[in-house]
């Protein structure tokens, strides 16, 4: 590491935020995290068991009651605390995040300034929980519907997105009044712990937050999951692990949010504007190395554009620069470790297999890193398992398409739902289509459509519930209502 790479890792506790304050883990044990870029150890970092995760939900459920009655003006005014240090901290949190999960400087700066809108935005919506007062039909009673913190709650987050999925399960539980025990990825618990301080830093009470890394994700879950004081869990990560936490989320019949898997459609009409659908496609699929939920899974382009689509999509993936996140004009860093990495080979390999073209890329590029060239496939079968798998990496498959109805049906012929995209000029075609595909969200001309003001989640095995805009705060607020009688 380079001087400065160490002085940023070392202003970072180590330990567990347990309450408000830092400890080492009650086992003692730590775990090593890993720079993707060069399979080198960072640090190493406290490695919470069930003890720790008992003693964290005993202080969220001890500060709870208390939480819970400040001001709604003072929640967000350590909302908005945070924003101010998460923004005058972006380079150094933008390099943290770079050397633990190997994204680009450029993208991690991008994700630091993501990730503190959702404070901004939640400290606006923490003074605006608003309930309800009317009289009853029969004019015998009065109505009165008030907006509770539903209480403690566990927040999980994954590696890809370390600092805005933190931040944007945070900020709402802030902002309702929610204490809360967060449990990050073991493979990027830094920014987390980075996070943790900078609320400290911001005015946040002891016992509102604990944060537990762990390699033992078992361990420190279901406990929580089955004591009876945690009553949310808001998880985002695989469908197949939010499967099993909705199991265990039922004994305690839990209130949860599930940001789950994806396997996104990118559509591409002989009409649209093939420079802009190629950018969208960029973005779309690009974005943080190709491994998002809301990546571009499965590229669809009518006939009569798919040939031209496919060469300039190959001309902008093939020149970009694959190397170290912490390098100048480097475009495409390291997937996290090499089970990704050898994922990713055998889908590109399976869809060879099968009479898909390489166009550009289709190996694992140079280095000690995790890295993999940035690809595109052409004459993609529709039964490759890419069309129905979770890429989670940088390879564009094209598949050609003569008909909107084939296309739609293509489109929707999968257990997930989270986001897709469309690019055409028809406006009719516009709506009709985005009506028609069956995700929460839609990109309608535009590769990107996360943003904290706009509510974020999916259908089907994508998930349940939303996570910010106006809607996200309810996630973590019960409604009460109040028969008034005797008038």
């Amino acid at each position: 590491m380079s001087d400065q790479e160490a002085r940023v890792v070392a202003q970072v506790d180590k330990r567990l935020f347990l309450g408000g304050r830092w400890r080492d883990a009650a086992s003692g044990a730590t775990f090593g995290v890993e720079d993707p870029s060069t399979r080198t150890i960072l640090c190493e970092v406290a490695d919470a068991g069930k003890e720790d995760a008992l003693a964290a939900l005993e202080a969220a459920h001890g500060a709870q009651s208390s939480w819970a009655e400040v001001a709604p003006r003072a929640r967000g005014e350590i909302l908005y605390r945070g924003y101010e240090l998460l923004m005058e901290r972006q380079e150094d949190l933008a390099l943290l995040m770079t050397l633990e999960m190997g994204k680009p400087l450029a993208e991690a700066r991008g994700e630091i300034a993501y990730a503190a809108e959702f404070f901004r935005w939640f400290s606006e919506e923490a003074v605006r929980i608003e309930g309800g007062f009317a009289t009853s039909p029969d004019g015998k009673s009065r109505f009165l519907i008030m907006r509770r913190p539903v209480g403690p709650s566990m927040l999980i987050t994954p590696w890809n997105f370390p600092m805005a999925m933190g931040t944007r399960k945070i900020g709402p539980a802030i902002a309702a009044g929610c204490t809360m025990v967060l449990k990050p990825a073991h493979q990027t618990p830094l920014c987390a712990l980075a996070l943790a301080g900078i609320l400290a830093e911001a005015g946040l009470p002891e016992g509102v937050l604990s944060v537990i890394p762990t390699t033992d994700p078992g361990s420190v879950t279901e406990p929580l999951l089955s004591d009876g004081r945690i009553r949310k869990i808001s998880f985002t990560g695989s469908t197949a692990v939010g499967r099993k936490l909705l199991e265990q989320s039922a004994g305690q019949v839990l209130r949860t949010s599930m940001e789950l898997g994806g396997n996104a459609p990118f559509l591409v009409f002989d009409d649209a504007d093939l420079d802009a659908a190629v950018d969208g496609a960029m973005l779309a699929k690009m974005r943080n190395i190709g491994e998002a939920c809301t990546a571009a899974n499965r590229i669809y382009a009518q006939s009569g554009v798919a040939e031209e689509f496919s060469r300039r999509l190959s001309e902008r993936m093939g020149a970009l620069r694959l190397g170290r996140g912490v390098d100048d004009g480097v475009d495409v860093g390291p997937l996290i470790d090499d089970k990704a990495r050898q994922k990713v080979q055998g889908l590109v390999d399976d869809a060879v297999g099968r009479g898909a073209r390489v166009l550009v890329g289709g190996g694992h590029g140079e280095g000690e890193g995790h890295f993999y060239q940035p690809t595109v496939l052409a004459d993609v079968p529709m039964d490759s398992e890419l069309s129905f798998t979770e890429i989670f990496g940088p390879v564009a498959p094209v598949l050609t398409f003569e008909t909107e109805q084939e296309v739609v049906a293509a489109a929707n012929n999968t257990d997930f739902g989270l986001v897709s995209y469309l690019y055409t000029r028809d406006l009719n075609r516009a709506f009709r289509v985005s009506e028609a595909l069956e995700t929460g969200m839609v990109g309608l001309n535009q590769g990107v459509v996360s943003n904290p003001a706009a509510p974020f989640g999916g259908v089907k095995h994508s998930g349940l519930g939303r996570e910010g805009g106006r809607v996200g705060i309810d996630e973590f607020l019960d409604t009460k209502y109040v028969g008034i009688g005797g008038l």
